[in-house]
């Protein structure tokens, strides 16, 4: 069975400043099918960026019981996930360790609703790691995605996905630059 490949990334000018704008991009790819999603937001935060990224990508797909590679550098929402934060939430009726309210309800009700629909991992990945720099050494932003990830990418997968989540970046500015 073919996998969908989903590369988010979300971000927001001004973050924690009462006026800002904030955009999200997300690449699908399925075979050789790609399809690129962006949007933005006045008044946001760069977190639900994060997330409506994820979530426009899930709203896009078409077909139930997927298997499902989700690459993100938000470790926010990589997190949630990975860590399965979500189960004491709900347990905690939305509270978090902390016994506040869990940030974002909104749209981790929405995510969630994905979750038992597809067959879901997810991926970390360093943000922001420009592929085209002559003095950029690679092998410890590789050796940081293992950690992150396990054994089963190669070099070349990296640069792949990196290259993959810096193009759902460029999107989530131009998101950015729609709502100005």
């Amino acid at each position: 069975m073919k996998v969908v490949n989903i590369y988010t990334d979300g971000a927001c000018s001004g973050n924690q400043n009462e006026s800002n704008t904030g955009g999200w991009g997300a690449v699908l790819e399925y075979g050789n099918h790609r399809k690129e999603l962006y949007g933005g937001e006045k008044n946001t935060t760069n977190n639900r960026m994060e997330m409506m990224a994820l979530l426009n990508a899930f709203g896009a797909l078409t077909k139930g019981n997927l298997n499902i590679r989700v690459f993100s550098d938000s470790s926010y929402l990589m997190n949630c996930f990975r860590e399965k934060w979500y189960e004491n939430w709900y347990r905690n009726n939305w509270k978090t360790s902390k016994k506040t309210d869990v940030e974002n309800r909104d749209l981790w009700e929405l995510l969630f609703s994905f979750i038992n629909k597809h067959s879901i991992e997810f991926y970390r990945v360093k943000g922001h790691v420009n592929l085209n720099s002559k003095n950029l050494n690679l092998q410890p932003i590789y050796e940081k995605f293992i950690e992150w990830n396990g054994t089963n990418f190669t070099m070349d997968d990296f640069l792949y996905i990196t290259k993959m989540n810096n193009r759902a970046d460029e999107l989530a500015n131009q998101g950015i630059e729609s709502v100005r």
